[in-house]
């Protein structure tokens, strides 16, 4: 019986990403740009051999999971970051949320 890789997901700080991989090999990252306060998420991709197979995904979970243990915010800029984020509400308190009154402008 054939046993299934693990998918191991990692910052990888240095690259200013994190970083899913099976067998030692990418399958797919999420970049983000780094603030005091927040992580902006910037991209994501799934490498095309990797497509379908919840790979995006367990990235974005990691990363959100670092970000609340780390006391952070993220700034979600990345289509599949801020979708990932609305279709799991137990995660909606992460966003950064602007300071500024869109009344006053």
């Amino acid at each position: 019986m054939a046993s299934t890789p693990a998918l191991v997901v990692a910052d990888a700080p240095e690259r200013h990403r994190y970083e899913a991989t099976l067998d030692g090999s990418l399958a797919g990252f999420a970049e983000y740009t780094p603030t005091p306060t927040m992580l902006v998420f910037t991209h994501t991709e799934v490498l095309p051999a990797h497509e379908g197979a919840g790979v995006g995904s367990a990235v974005v979970r990691f990363a959100l999971d670092d970000v609340r243990e780390r006391g952070l915010k993220a700034l979600a800029v990345c289509p599949f970051v801020l979708g990932w984020i609305q279709r799991h509400p137990a995660y909606t308190d992460l966003e950064y949320r602007s300071r500024t009154r869109p009344d006053l402008d």
